[in-house]
């Protein structure tokens, strides 16, 4: 294998792990608090990144996607859900899916800090790597965030939605969400994806550099 593709993999190896661990962990916590203890049973609020890899969308997808140069796709062992323990499923769902989003942009500006605190060090045999890997974190993390904010089930987007909308236009999702995955994979395939997610990829990536990681 290339130099270049073992050092990416490197790079980014860190970032992928937490990056699915605390999306799949942050949907359980937030089940468990609107009263759905399923992940907390079954061992899935673990940090423990080998309780959620998925040894094909965690770990064979995503390296195949660097070594291809294409956008960096993945996925891990979701968390299980029960929403018939919830007060209010719908609105609490919506609640739950929301939660990893919002693990990833927090995880994000952590990595943006990390790209601060390793150009400051300036201590050459370490602030390059961590920089390096800080870039990663944000990238990765971004990523994540807009991705699964689509509004396609079963993507955590789909299921905000669903919580949103009508009970009739609820079910017409659900009816969808069997299919959801074949829609991702053929807006991957025809580069439409990249369209989609471009801008609001750039936008927050950006804003995190610039305001946050000191890069300009």
């Amino acid at each position: 294998m290339d130099q270049n593709i073992i050092q990416t993999i490197a790079v980014y190896a860190i970032p992928v792990l937490f990056a699915i661990t605390m999306h799949e962990v942050a949907h359980g916590w937030v089940a468990r608090r609107l009263g759905d203890p399923t992940a907390q049973m079954l061992g899935r609020l673990s940090l423990n990144p080998i309780k959620h890899v998925d040894p094909i969308g965690t770990v064979l997808v995503p390296a195949l996607m660097l070594f291809l140069g294409g956008f960096l796709f993945g996925w891990a062992k979701p968390v299980p859900i029960s929403p018939r323990n919830f007060k209010n499923p719908r609105r609490d769902m919506a609640l739950v899916a929301l939660a990893g989003p919002l693990s990833n942009l927090a995880m994000a500006v952590f990595w943006a800090l990390v790209i601060r605190a390793a150009l400051a060090a300036q201590i050459p045999s370490v602030s390059y790597p961590l920089a390096l890997m800080g870039k990663a974190g944000v990238f990765i993390n971004v990523i994540l965030l807009v991705l699964n904010l689509l509004p396609v089930p079963p993507l955590d987007g789909g299921r905000v939605l669903a919580g949103l909308v009508p009970s009739r236009m609820a079910a017409t999702l659900d009816r969808v969400e069997p299919f959801g995955f074949i829609i991702i994979i053929l807006l991957l395939a025809t580069q439409q994806l990249n369209v989609i997610l471009g801008p609001p990829f750039y936008a927050v990536s950006g804003a995190l550099f610039r305001h946050i990681g000191g890069v300009g």
